[in-house]
């Protein structure tokens, strides 16, 4: 559903577009254990299903937990991939510097801590997630129910509790991104400081940081039209036309 919005205009402009739900989400596969949603497990996922297209390299997009998959796929198979367009996430090294220096960005992701627990997460989900849905982004009531019918809660929570199994590993991934990179920045971002987009020049080649006024976490949600038309514009300056993937999270 995160894509939804985009996948018919991106079609009409020309472009194969694929919006894959990652492990854990919608009607993919929910493997059993935390250690099955480690970030280079589902880098893999989308590795393989890249190969499995053909017509590589190509254009990732992502969100969420999706950008956190993009960014590292470009780092650890940029044979896979032409440009990248990253959607209110920063850079994982932009986001451990700011975690070291800045209380308030700590602060800010301090409801992780609360989502590696068992068991509570998942009872906060099922009675407060609907409300949280509301708050991130412009949906309707018929928008969020559907959200939640898709929703495996302790796949997705798994997706935290796995973060601190996969420091070393992730560490390992990193290297510099020289593909082009277009990063769509909500203007009321609620997790991440603007800080976390300064000097990104030691981690990223060549990157372009758009600014969305008025939208919420769920860029492509309330901004549905300029979110399409930086799609279409990036993607066209390529010199070929290259078929679009897309993560969600």
């Amino acid at each position: 559903m995160t894509w939804k919005e985009s996948l018919p205009v991106l079609a009409r402009a020309g472009f194969r577009a694929v919006a894959p739900d990652l492990r854990g989400y919608g009607d993919s596969p929910k493997p059993r254990g935390v250690d099955a949603y480690q970030i280079s497990e589902v880098v893999a996922d989308v590795a393989k299903l890249i190969e499995s297209l053909g017509n590589v390299p190509v254009v990732i997009a992502g969100h969420d937990w999706g950008a956190i998959v993009a960014w590292y796929l470009a780092m650890a198979r940029p044979d896979l991939v032409r440009k990248l367009v990253i959607m209110n996430v920063p850079h994982p090294a932009a986001i451990a510097r700011e975690l070291g220096r800045s209380t308030k960005q700590k602060i800010r992701l301090l409801y992780q801590l609360f989502f590696r627990l068992p068991v509570l997460p998942e009872l906060f989900m099922r009675l407060f997630g609907r409300a949280l849905l509301r708050r991130a982004g412009r949906f309707t009531s018929e928008e969020v129910d559907a959200y939640a019918k898709q929703w495996s809660l302790t796949p997705m929570l798994n997706y935290y509790r796995a973060v601190p199994r996969s420091r070393g590993t992730l560490k390992k991934m990193f290297r510099r991104i020289d593909v082009p990179v277009m990063i769509l920045w909500s203007e009321r971002e609620p997790v991440f400081l603007d800080s976390t987009l300064e000097d990104l020049g030691a981690w990223v080649t060549d990157v372009r940081i758009e600014r969305i006024p008025g939208a919420g976490h769920f860029v492509q949600h309330d901004a549905r039209e300029r979110v399409n038309e930086l799609l279409i514009e990036f993607l066209w300056s390529a010199e070929a036309a290259p078929p679009l993937s897309n993560g969600r999270g």
